[in-house]
């Protein structure tokens, strides 16, 4: 089994009172009304700035949730860019559709802000290998926002997988999906917005997958492409060495459990629904005694992923051990295989090749 990318330590699980982080949030949608709700609830945060496309949805979200100041498209440039302009500013979350990441995180990288990106940290590895060169030449924290990783939940569950609770793993099998209506203009169902099952819920399953069996030595993946090209369901099979195994699927078809079930010589565990931000564990050991441990939380979740960037840039980290670049770009190639078997293409693979050298 390869060894586990998501078991560094990051110390105490707490910033500190030194200093106030001055954060701007990039775009109005669902995930960053989400995601800033936690923000509020983040010792040492300050919510100072947000943008938008619209005079209207910056005020309104700005006004909402107390920052200070907004930004909005007008003549002198983009809301982002005028945000990123600002010196203020410390550190921004960038929450726009999966295929503005890229260009959005560059500028603000470019701008001196750290940055923290919603996932996909973008549409492809070429665009995600240029983000880190970008964010390590610059001196500045780059982090994909993949929850997940960082909730209690998922953090003892690698404790007792690395621990021998359940043997040697040798299986894991996780699966999220919902039917959601078609909507062409919906980010979901819109091939220019990087929309997907795959790039909007695999990220999930895969996570748990490498979490207990690391990186695979080989992947395949089956799905359905729609009359715009883009994925609506696929099942992914990571094969590692000595015959361990991942199946994982996602779906914009079908409603699933939602849950993922790592399975040992000895044991397994499961993950309650759902499995991007499960309160439950069961497990159950060599004895065949199945027990449920609960994790409780004040908020939503996302405020474990905000605790540790302002963490590590107070620390004067890059990146986290818990979401190192080297991981982030390695999902990216995952994915890309994924892609390419399934005749999956998106506008930002022909950008990448022409701006960064991708191949």
């Amino acid at each position: 089994m390869a060894a586990n990318p998501l078991s560094g330590s990051t110390g105490s699980d707490s910033t500190g009172s030194e200093g106030t982080l001055r954060w701007g949030v990039v775009a109005t949608g669902r995930i960053a009304h989400r995601v800033t709700r936690d923000l509020a609830c983040l010792e040492g945060a300050e919510l100072y700035a947000v943008s938008s496309r619209s005079r209207g949805s910056a005020e309104a979200f700005a006004e909402e949730h107390g920052f200070a100041v907004s930004y909005h498209d007008g003549p002198s440039g983009t809301g982002y860019q005028r945000l990123f302009s600002d010196p203020k500013v410390d550190v921004v979350y960038v929450a726009t559709p999966h295929a503005q990441h890229f260009e959005v995180a560059r500028a603000a990288l470019e701008a001196g802000k750290h940055v923290l990106c919603e996932k996909p940290l973008t549409i492809n590895a070429g665009e995600a290998r240029e983000l880190v060169r970008l964010a390590g030449e610059r001196g500045l924290f780059l982090m994909e926002a993949v929850w997940t990783r960082f909730l209690p939940a998922t953090r003892r569950a690698l404790e007792l997988t690395g621990g021998g609770e359940i043997g040697v793993v040798r299986w894991v099998q996780a699966d999220l999906g919902f039917p959601a209506a078609y909507d062409p203009a919906d980010r979901l169902w819109d091939p220019a917005a990087g929309g997907g099952a795959l790039l909007d819920l695999a990220v999930y399953p895969l996570t748990w997958a490498i979490a207990a069996l690391g990186f695979p030595s080989g992947l395949t993946a089956r799905g359905h492409l729609n009359q715009d090209g883009v994925d609506v369901q696929n099942a992914l099979t990571l094969e590692y060495p000595e015959g361990a195994a991942a199946q994982l699927t996602s779906s914009l078809q079908a409603a699933g459990p939602g849950t993922a079930t790592i399975s040992g010589t000895t044991g397994w565990i499961r993950t309650g629904s759902p499995l991007y931000n499960p309160r439950t564990l069961e497990i159950c050991g060599p004895d065949g005694n199945i027990r449920v441990e609960e994790f409780a939380e004040d908020t939503e979740g996302f405020i474990h992923e905000l605790r540790e960037t302002a963490r590590c840039i107070r620390a004067g980290l890059q990146e986290s051990p818990l979401m190192p670049w080297n991981e982030t770009v390695q999902v990216m190639e995952l994915l890309d295989e994924a892609r390419q078997q399934l005749g999956l293409r998106y506008l930002n693979d022909e950008q990448a090749r022409s701006t960064t050298g991708a191949s």
